[in-house]
């Protein structure tokens, strides 16, 4: 592996402004990696002619001393982001071969401030799923192994488990995201990243293919905090052509990274320990706190009551949301196309060949529960219960600066694990949901290992627009826990 895919985002800036390297140069280290690691299954489509077109403009801007934040920096794209004239697939069959005649706000941003695009990133199919295996294009493998079983392959989580396994792997500097319920901070605490999902409405999600329209949030899966602040920096802002986006400037997201959280007040809350809970796990958990208080922050006990709604509340609305999002994949103006009998056969045809299992199965929920039948039943009730959530969290701030949980209820899992259960799957994102249902930062940041060497991750929730509290907390985790990132 070359040295110059094992620099972060800030060494490999500051390699090139020194001119140690040139843009170039890392651009083809990065495209020889991706080659030599294919078997991760991580990329859909990479994009070498691109990459190599980028980096020289880099090159050229460095020479002329017009660097942006991003300049030189190899980036991976996941596949639910809209680029122009590249093919964008959210991991379907349904839109396979799709070039869009736009891009996407944030991938824009990320160019605009000198990023090279190394390709696009394998994902669960429309972004459903928290293992990577609901794409079409195959599931995506975990760098990391365990010490027991160095032979079997593991998740790297999902829907994002390809930009996961992608920068832990060293096949980009960072890359996009996206959080639903979970699907940058799950994937990311499985493979030992940095992962942040912002305040719903600081990213753009304009040019993101959408899954469930009031939850979905763009952020950035980094190696580095310090890569995580910059990427968000670039990634943020608003954007005129989307009504959720959040027109309030961006903070110097580096600033925050003071290393001082005395006084910082954080909240444990009582819910987020279940009967059963791993105990390596809860002994992580214990780790980052102590941390924190060696640091000079404050451990208060809260509560958060209405947490074990969360997830059944998540999966009536993110369904019901995703039921009428993807009724536009018909077959009339883009991707898949199986020709019927009549329109209403050919619908029914491009559809049930276009989509997969998961796709199906969360189609019909969301057709279920927006049904004239059971409307207020489900959908409104569940409404009801997520203003429930959002209220706990606003009382919790009332006493605490930010919330520490666990990111994930367990490690890494086998491949071919709970393939037939989606249930238990669904449990794997028990922990995140609520940040999003309440639409607050949240981020998650790598703590410790398993005994048989596995990456756990600590979730830490801020208040709306306060991710600079999270990006210092975080940091102060980061340096206490002095991991050593690579996969085994």
């Amino acid at each position: 592996m070359s040295e110059l895919t094992d620099l972060s985002v800030a060494e490999l800036r500051d390699g090139l402004d020194k001119k140690s390297f040139s843009a170039l140069d890392v651009t083809e280290a990065y495209l020889a990696h991706m080659e030599k690691k294919r078997d991760l299954n991580a990329y859909i489509l990479e994009t070498p002619e691109i990459a190599r077109e980028q980096a020289k403009r880099a090159d050229d801007a460095i020479a002329k001393g017009d660097v942006k934040p991003l300049t030189g920096v190899p980036v991976g794209i996941k596949d639910l982001f809209c680029t122009k004239d590249v093919q964008t697939t959210a991991g379907s069959k349904i839109l396979t071969g799709f070039k869009p005649p736009y891009e996407s706000f944030v991938t824009q941003q990320i160019f605009n401030a000198g990023g090279v695009m190394l390709g696009k990133l394998n994902l669960d199919e429309f972004a459903m799923g928290s293992a990577n295996k609901t794409s079409y294009f195959g599931h995506v493998v975990n760098p990391w192994r365990k010490k027991s079983a160095p032979d079997e392959k593991l998740t790297p989580g999902g829907s994002s488990g390809g930009s996961a396994a992608a920068v832990s792997g060293r096949l980009c500097a960072f890359a996009t995201g996206t959080d639903t319920g979970g699907s940058i901070r799950q994937p990311a605490a499985f493979t030992g990243l940095f992962g942040m999902k912002p305040t719903y409405g600081m990213c753009s999600r304009r040019g993101i293919v959408a899954f469930a329209s009031s939850l979905d949030q763009a952020g950035p899966m980094t190696r580095t905090v310090r890569d995580g602040a910059l990427a968000l920096r670039a990634m943020a802002g608003h954007d005129a052509l989307d009504s959720t986006s959040i027109n309030r400037a961006v903070p110097d997201y580096l600033a925050a990274l003071t290393g001082n959280v005395k006084g910082l007040r954080v909240g444990i809350p009582k819910e987020y320990r279940p009967e059963g809970l791993d105990p390596e796990i809860i002994a992580s958990w214990e780790k980052g706190m102590n941390i924190l208080k060696a640091a000079g922050a404050e451990m208060i006990d809260i509560s958060l009551p209405h947490t074990s709604y969360a997830l059944p509340v998540y999966y009536i609305i993110a369904p019901a949301e995703a039921s009428s999002n993807l009724a536009r994949y018909d077959g009339v103006k883009y991707g898949l196309r199986v020709e019927g009998a009549d329109i209403h056969d050919m619908y029914a045809r491009t559809r049930g060949e276009g989509f997969g299992e998961e796709v199906k199965r969360r189609i019909f929920i969301g057709t279920y529960v927006l049904s004239a039948g059971y409307y207020d039943a489900y959908y409104a009730q569940a409404q009801k219960v997520r203003a429930l959530i959002k209220q706990d969290f606003t009382q919790a701030f009332e006493k605490v600066d930010v919330i520490l949980t666990p990111s994930t209820p367990k490690p890494a899992f086998a491949l071919d694990e709970e393939v037939d259960d989606p249930v238990t799957m669904y449990l794997n994102d028990v922990f995140t949901v609520t940040a999003n249902l309440a639409g607050l930062p949240a981020a998650s940041v790598p703590i410790d290992k398993t005994s048989d060497g596995l990456p756990l991750g600590l979730q830490l929730i801020a208040r709306p627009f306060d991710e600079e509290t999270i990006f210092r907390a975080a940091e102060v985790i980061e340096t206490g826990a002095a991991l050593d990132g690579n996969p085994v």
